[in-house]
């Protein structure tokens, strides 16, 4: 793989700034957020209000945490335009969740908010090895979902040349990939894995393509994932974090000259992790909840938001600005199985570590009179495998996952392609238990 690590002179000023010089911008951007959210939002005047707290009483960025936390019901509770800090007529762009679970989440941007925030993403792919002029295949999603025109004005306003693909049509992925020769891809981990089936369904190699970097997120992936990709690819694996109700992408990313876990854009966010229990915070260094409150944003500025994903707060290396651990998990996709709980990551770590196997997985969560059953749904790597094999692995893959993650589940090991294919976020648990579990 090539040494895509950008030039000190190409950085933001920021990126290697003292903590002094970044936590008195915080303190500052804190302080306008906090007023603009109390006087511009009727639902924070009254979360303030009730907890007996006003912006003024932020007088250290350790205050924060006397300030209500805001969950997802919040948002959903205000739709659809309630939780704005500026008229609707001021609101530039509009994007949302699918709302598969309930009412989506809505949430706006002025224009000032939407040159942030391609800043930013073009701030994540400098920092993962993408250069002015670089030609950016973006495979993410349009519309609604932040993932694909995040992408692309982040990638235009590092002055890159953009190739809008989005999802779907997996053949044409490749094809266009061959044509146009792009030097990045930005798409999900879990369709980076679609596209690399392609690739090989055409009698193509991926290591032969043009691609130097993938800049990957939307849903949590392991280094082993990583691994994967990039041996497939020959070519840089990165993680790029966000989640529309903070921004979108580019909240965090890493840094390919260390891909140590993603580098949180302090200048924008403030990031805590506190105990998902108790709710207090936690020191640096411990695993915790991901809690964000953002520091310029205009038209949806959001106060100690509960990302419900798992991480530990870590010092910089790469650039001065304090990293994340890499996300493998999220507090509401951890399954409790006869009393152990178990991340989707853990069983795909598993996974990797049988060669035989694909990547491709789903996970099915049952129940047999009282007792809840997991199985894990995977499928063979070459299709010319036998059924001798395929109960091999099975068995290889039970006691694995038996003695590192403590659990006993089924696996069923089917045909290449047997296991359904992601074209954005991947699919990984059914839950077919009755509606009372």
């Amino acid at each position: 793989m090539k040494d895509l690590t950008p030039a000190k002179e190409s950085l933001d000023p920021i990126e290697t700034a003292s903590r002094d010089e970044i936590s008195a911008l915080q303190l500052e951007r804190m302080q306008w957020s906090l007023a603009h959210a109390y006087n511009n939002v009727p639902y924070y005047k009254n979360a303030f209000d009730s907890a007996g707290v006003a912006p003024g009483d932020l007088k250290s960025l350790e205050d924060i945490s006397k300030f209500p936390f805001t969950v997802k019901s919040d948002l959903r509770d205000n739709y659809p335009f309630d939780m704005f800090a500026v008229a609707r007529e001021q609101v530039a762009r509009i994007h949302a969740s699918s709302g598969t679970t309930g009412k989506p989440t809505v949430v706006g941007y002025t224009s000032t908010d939407i040159d942030n925030w391609a800043t930013l993403v073009a701030r994540s792919m400098r920092a993962a090895g993408t250069k002015p002029g670089d030609l950016v295949h973006v495979a993410y999603g349009y519309g609604l979902f932040t993932g694909g025109l995040g992408a692309h004005y982040g990638a235009e306003k590092l002055g890159c040349t953009v190739v809008p693909v989005s999802g779907g049509m997996t053949e044409r992925q490749v094809t266009l990939i061959n044509d146009f020769k792009p030097s990045t891809i930005m798409v999900t981990p879990s369709y980076a894995l679609s596209i690399v089936d392609a690739f090989n369904a055409q009698n193509l190699d991926p290591r032969d393509c043009s691609l130097d970097v993938g800049i990957f997120g939307a849903e949590p992936w392991t280094n082993a994932m990583r691994c994967e990709i990039e041996d497939a690819f020959d070519m840089h694996a990165v993680d790029i974090y966000g989640l529309s109700e903070v921004m979108g992408p580019g909240v965090a990313s890493e840094c390919v000259e260390t891909k140590d876990g993603p580098t949180i854009w302090e200048d924008h966010f403030y990031p805590e992790v506190i105990n998902p229990e108790t709710g207090e915070p936690v020191a640096d260094g411990e695993q915790g909840e991901l809690v964000f409150t953002s520091l310029t944003k205009e038209a949806f500025p959001i106060i100690r938001y509960r990302t419900r994903d798992l991480t530990r707060l870590l010092p910089g290396t790469a650039r001065s600005m304090r990293r994340m651990e890499k996300i493998t998990g999220r507090s509401d996709d951890m399954i409790i199985l006869r009393g152990v709980n178990v991340f989707p990551t853990q069983i795909e770590e598993q996974l990797m570590r049988v060669k035989a196997l694909s990547p491709h997985f789903q996970l099915e969560l049952t129940r047999d009179q009282r007792m809840d059953a997991l199985t894990v749904h995977t499928e063979v790597a070459d299709s010319s495998t036998g059924n001798e094999v395929k109960d091999t692995c099975a068995r290889e893959l039970v006691a694995m996952i038996k003695d590192v993650v403590g659990i006993s589940v089924v696996v069923r090991v089917g045909d290449t392609g047997a296991v359904p294919r992601s074209q954005g976020k991947a699919v990984r648990l059914i839950d077919n238990r009755p509606n009372d579990a």
